[in-house]
């Protein structure tokens, strides 16, 4: 495995012939060195343009569906300004050759010196002319180019033919399916129950932080570290390295890695980090906190080069998440169900491209023993393309029962989420495998997510509540580390603030 040096990309960058340039990224924004340069295949795009846009309409990308035949009249306006530019730099190197054959034939050295005045003249102010004209063709060029990429970078993948294009996701399977489903109430709800055994503080965030924020105290706090842990063991025991990631990413890797700032509708999606009047003027590389250690674990590798016995490479982690998206108040998306932050545990892998579908049902198999040790109720869907963010080309989700809601969508709350993105991550990030031939290949990117940590500990609460006894029982999975097998009530008159 190699990492490339920010200092060697930039001298390749400017000693590429103009017909490699092109496939190249170019930024309006001021990057860090070490910024990965991202290699679209801009060529696919022009000769499968319905393909893209089709895959845009899909996924109600509205202001990407025409980008494909933008990209098309685009690359056939540089086409004519470059022919125009190989004409000006044929003519630029005629006039050199009759200045540089009259100065020999004189029998000097400097240019210009034994030409004859008038006609030396001339010669010297058309290769001048010309020199400017050049510039000017190569500035056409550079901006026509930068176009192109733009518009590139924002198409979103493309889509598998195992995806549903009817808007509905389809159910491929179920979990548990024997399993009981307890019907609803107000004392099987999570976050009655997180209140009567002291487990949640949702009052106290919300003075803290505000709405979509909680404290985990107790035993729920211990429940989020037990199912953090067993989450990581099952998937180091299917050759995942564990990897704890930063919860800060620039901006830009987020945008490479699939993630907008906004949604089509202009909601915000991820919070930036404010930056002071200096960092502005400088143009100081913005900041985010990363909605999810995919973005982190992608950037990973960025500027990298793999070996093809380096691969596939499946790495795991917890990481806390940030979602400014987390919605409008209201039963479906209240208590743990949607929220700011949270704890969860991702899984991510780089692959060549004909063993993706390995990886991708690697990861749907570990969401498969997880959740079935934990005895929840699920469902498995394959999600369609309206479901699919920009940098997937095929998701799975897994749906857990929720008895508190019952009323929306039959109970079913989605609680995993697996997505093959073939090398559209790669190739905005700049990570290859080299052969021993010399050639260069995109790998393919996966992740999934192994343990969504509110969520699950939501369903535990809600599906193993035993009205009978009045205690929560645990999953025999999770006793290791939680040191027993279930959890009562607290006395009312017990209970305290921390």
């Amino acid at each position: 495995m190699v990492v490339r040096r920010p200092h060697s990309c930039l001298r390749r960058l400017n000693t590429l012939p103009c017909s490699r340039r092109f496939s190249l990224s170019y930024s309006a924004v001021r990057l860090p060195s070490i910024a990965p340069k991202s290699n679209i295949d801009v060529k696919h795009i022009r000769e499968n343009p319905d393909l893209y846009a089709q895959s845009a309409t899909l996924r109600r990308y509205n202001n990407a569906e025409e980008n494909p035949l933008k990209i098309i009249r685009l690359f056939d306006e540089w086409k004519k300004v470059q022919g125009k530019g190989r004409s000006l730099r044929k003519r630029s190197k005629e006039i050199r050759t009759k200045i540089f054959i009259a100065n020999n034939s004189y029998g000097h050295k400097a240019v210009g010196e034994a030409v004859e005045p008038a006609s030396g003249q001339l010669l010297l102010n058309e290769a001048r002319s010309l020199s400017h004209d050049v510039k000017d063709i190569e500035k056409d060029e550079a901006a026509l180019t930068q176009q192109i990429q733009s518009l590139a970078f924002d198409l979103p993948n493309l889509t598998s033919p195992e995806t549903p294009v009817s808007g509905e996701p389809q159910v491929v399977g179920f979990i548990n399916e024997l399993a009981p489903k307890p019907v609803s109430s107000d004392e099987r709800d999570h976050v009655h129950l997180g209140k009567v055994c002291d487990l949640i503080d949702f009052t106290s965030a919300a003075t803290t932080t505000g709405w979509g924020w909680y404290y985990l105290k107790n035993e729920g706090a211990l429940l989020e570290q037990a199912l953090v842990q067993y989450a990581l063991t099952v998937a180091r025991h299917h050759a995942f390295q564990v990897v704890s990631p930063p919860s800060l990413v620039y901006s830009h890797v987020g945008s490479a890695c699939g993630y907008k700032p906004r949604d089509e509708g202009n909601v915000q999606q991820i919070y930036a980090i404010s930056q002071d009047e200096g960092d502005k003027e400088s143009l100081k590389p913005g900041l985010s906190l990363a909605g999810t250690a995919e973005i982190p674990f992608a950037a990973m590798k960025a500027n990298t080069e793999f070996h093809p016995a380096d691969l596939p490479l499946r790495i795991v982690g917890p990481s806390r998440c940030y979602r400014a998206e987390a919605g409008a108040r209201g039963a479906e998306s209240k208590g743990l169900y949607r929220v700011h932050e949270f704890t969860k545990v991702e899984m991510f892998g780089w692959t060549m491209k004909d063993d993706s579908a390995k990886l991708f049902h690697e990861m749907l198999a570990i969401q498969h023993k997880i959740l079935t040790s934990l005895g929840l109720p699920c469902r498995i869907l394959e999600m369609p393309a309206s479901d699919l963010g920009a940098s997937a080309y095929r998701k799975r989700d897994i749906e857990a029962y929720f008895p508190s809601r019952r009323g929306k969508n039959e109970g079913w709350g989605e609680v995993t989420s697996t997505s093959m993105c073939t090398d559209y991550q790669t190739r905005r990030l700049s990570t290859t495998v080299r052969f021993t031939d010399g050639s260069l290949r995109y790998p393919a990117t996966a992740n999934g997510t192994a343990m969504a940590v509110p969520r699950v500990l939501a369903a535990l609460l809600e599906n193993g509540w035993d009205e009978k006894d009045k205690i929560i029982r645990i999953p025999k999975c999770l006793w290791p580390w939680m040191g027993k097998e279930s959890i009562k009530m607290k006395p009312q008159g017990s209970l305290k603030e921390l």
